[in-house]
């Protein structure tokens, strides 16, 4: 229950089993003495209501120790929990069984608390996958050019091979800069981000027609479905979810690991939201590695990374972009037997 109704209804009980409490009282006293002739002062009158100030004392306890248990320590709990947060060292979480404003503030905190954990553990990796990520070739960079430099006696050929290699070497490096510039400018992009009404059955149609070709080309089939009506339109920025649906693509295409791979894509309503699926039946990904799939940086296999390319970004950036729109995006065990990624978008209020 609510404190702006738990507290009125309190108050009210206790005013009420004051009031019965003086009543009775009241009702006992004219039964057993005829009414005083005296002035107010008399010390008879004063013995009377002695017994009625007591009651109203104790009601008043009884209140200041609910609001200390039920508000007032909760709160100094809460202040206090405020000035140890550690992103580095988590505390537990914070634990109240109430179903009131009081705790429906502690559950956001928790989940506020838990957030600035994820948003530290997502900058360490951030520093350490782009380490990790330029080190290796820099690595082999130097390595080669340490060679050339002290074997200046090798053969022509055997040195434009190492060219050749310092050269790719050098272009997957400014790819994986280019990437994360790409994904930097983006989350300041969608900071300013204006949704306007698109019809899901064009958006849906566009999108299956501009890919079908594409995948084609690459020997991949595409199967593609929906249920939306004319009338259905999607409050979206339309370049935006353009390139959540080019990097889900992509993603099924790098790590499908299939050589018949089909891909199939779905549309649906559902409430106030559209929904789209984009499902393969690939190698999938592991169970316990679904809830990460949408972590900055994050790859399944750093080997398979390394040989595909990619920084780990782009099903981050789909997060961020449906987010930003009001939707949801998650990850699961496709009936095909790959993976499937679900999103959701926001439908255009009907004026």
């Amino acid at each position: 229950m609510k404190l702006k109704i738990k507290l009125p209804l309190l108050f009210l009980l206790m005013l009420l089993i004051l009031m019965f409490s003086i009543g009775m009282y009241l009702k006992f006293v004219f039964a057993v003495y005829s009414p005083i002739s005296s002035t107010l002062l008399d010390s008879r009158y004063i013995a009377l209501l002695l017994p009625i100030f007591a009651i109203a004392c104790c009601i008043f306890f009884i209140l200041i120790i609910y609001i200390y248990f039920f508000i007032e320590k909760p709160i100094r709990r809460l202040n206090t929990r405020l000035g140890e947060v550690n992103v580095v060292h988590p505390l537990p979480p914070l634990a109240l069984r109430s179903n009131d404003e009081i705790g429906e503030l502690y559950k956001h905190f928790n989940k506020m608390e838990h957030r600035l954990q994820l948003a530290h553990r997502e900058q360490t990796d951030m520093i350490a996958a782009i380490a990790h990520d330029l080190k290796t070739p820099l690595t082999s960079i130097n390595g080669f050019t340490e060679l050339l430099a002290t074997h200046k006696d090798l053969p022509e050929t055997e040195k434009q091979e190492y060219y050749e290699l310092i050269q790719r070497k050098s272009a997957y490096m400014v790819e994986l800069i280019n990437d994360f510039s790409s994904f930097t400018k983006e989350k300041l992009e969608l900071e300013s981000m204006v949704a306007t009404p698109v019809k899901a059955t064009e958006l849906f149609e566009e999108i299956a027609f501009e890919y079908e070709y594409e995948l084609a080309g690459l020997d991949i089939e595409l199967t593609c479905r929906h249920s939306f009506t004319d009338s259905i339109r999607l409050m979206v920025n339309e370049p935006m979810i353009r390139r959540v649906f080019g990097n889900l693509f992509s993603n099924a295409v790098r790590y499908g690991g299939k050589n018949k791979l089909k891909v199939y894509m779905t549309g649906y309503l559902r409430e106030h939201y559209a929904y789209f699926q984009i499902e393969d039946n690939g190698i999938g990904v592991p169970d316990k590695e679904l809830s990460s799939l949408f972590l900055k940086f994050f790859t399944v296999d750093q080997s398979r990374q390394i040989q595909k390319g990619g920084l780990g970004l782009g099903l981050a950036s789909c997060k961020s972009i449906i987010e930003h729109h009001g939707g949801e995006i998650v990850a699961y065990p496709s009936e095909y037997g790959g993976l499937g990624i679900r999103f959701s978008l926001p439908l255009a209020v009907h004026r």
